[in-house]
């Protein structure tokens, strides 16, 4: 397998734009990645779309990718359609990687895109629940009723509270205030999220991942080709690593699940290890959530996540900063864009170009990635780690 670096990251903000499409997202997100590493349409051999959701909120099945990368002005390549819940953006990321590192192309292009907004609000939520075995569904089953009944039995297993949960919204909506690119800009308070509308006990409004709409893209190159050309940092997919869930898990493997098995493979194809990760951006559908995701990723010991925001160890100045972007609760959470999101924020980090959300000198990043879920566990995820 060849090395593969990122060359070029581009995103169009998160948020609610009614008056946009599909395409209309991608094709900014395209064109700064594009501009970013100094390349032209010209120059992509192949291009992996990621989008969990369109068919459902506009119609278009299918062809997605191609009526989006065709708006760019992009044809006439291989375009590989992905659709896999929340880790959709990830898993296009993975297909590019693969297609370079393999050596059938040089030059690949990975598109996360997502527009959830809808004019009734009702509609979005009955599109996202699409994302679980219908069967579930159709039992009444909700994400944010999943996220709460996992945070209560950490609760009463390990004395996390609720503002231990107010404190991880507290850090990343100050750092989404820090990016121009985030859907919320407004630093909030331990008070002010423990204040907010009740969801699910524990899950207060604030401590919930808003929808949106929004677009992500990178550029990966053979490295060995990109040293001819390249204009800033190269970054180095160390690893790219992809399971589904454990859905039939022996009773007494509690910590055996998607997130912490896919990490110890990615690490192991990276050659390091979770005390090497300098920077992370976790997916904290529900933000309190990131708490549970560090000892998964083997940041800390297991029931320890709450004393490591109590200590303030992963904030931006911390030893192991996780969400500088805002996290998905900051950031906003347009399901296919936010693998790739994540990606291009950690690119940032290990570039330098992050701006007042800058990590000091990170040399290695890590995007903790999942999405859908299957009885008993998320039904994909996926662990990207990248090294300046």
């Amino acid at each position: 397998m060849r090395k593969v670096s990122v060359i070029g990251v581009g995103m169009h903000p998160f948020g609610r734009f009614l008056d946009k499409s599909l395409s209309d997202l991608g094709r900014v997100a395209i064109w700064e990645a594009i501009e970013d590493c100094g390349l032209s349409l010209k120059d992509i051999q192949v291009a992996y779309v990621g989008n969990s959701l369109g068919g459902l909120v506009t119609g278009q099945e299918g062809i997605r990718g191609q009526v989006i990368l065709r708006d760019a002005g992009l044809g006439g390549i291989p375009v590989i359609n992905v659709e896999n819940a929340c880790a959709s953006g990830t898993t296009a990321f993975r297909g590019a990687w693969l297609e370079v590192a393999s050596g059938v192309y040089d030059i690949a292009l990975a598109v996360g895109v997502e527009k959830l907004y809808l004019p009734k609000t009702a509609d979005s939520i009955k599109i996202l629940s699409a994302d679980s075995d219908v069967r579930l569904r159709d039992m009444g089953f909700q994400f944010t009723a999943h996220y709460a009944m996992n945070l209560r039995r950490y609760m009463k297993q390990y004395g996390w509270t609720k503002v231990h949960f107010a404190k991880v919204v507290e850090k990343n909506s100050y750092n989404a205030s820090l990016n121009p690119y985030a859907q919320h800009r407004t630093p909030l308070t331990v008070e002010q999220v423990l204040n907010s509308r009740l969801i699910a006990e524990p899950l207060h409004l604030y401590m919930c991942a808003s929808m949106g709409d929004g677009a992500a893209a990178a550029v990966l190159c053979a490295e060995e080709e990109a040293r001819k050309f390249a204009r800033k940092p190269l970054i180095e997919v160390a690893a790219c690593a992809l399971r589904s869930g454990m859905f039939k898990k022996p009773a007494d493997a509690s910590r055996l699940n998607i997130v912490a098995l896919t990490s110890q493979f990615a690490y192991e194809q990276a050659g390091l290890g979770p005390k090497d990760v300098d920077v992370a951006e976790i997916h904290d559908a529900m933000a309190p959530a990131e708490l549970y995701h560090y000892e998964e990723l083997g940041f800390c010991r297991e029931g320890e996540g709450a004393r490591m925001i109590e200590e303030g160890r992963t904030k931006i100045t911390g030893d192991i900063p996780v969400n500088p972007s805002g996290g998905l609760a900051g950031k906003g959470h347009p399901v296919g864009a936010t693998g790739l999101a994540q990606v291009a924020e950690i690119v940032y980090q290990l570039r330098g170009e992050a701006g007042e959300r800058q990590v000091k000198n990170p040399q290695v990043g890590l995007v903790q990635n999942s999405g859908g879920y299957v009885e008993n566990d998320s039904a994909a995820a996926s662990i990207v780690i990248l090294k300046r």
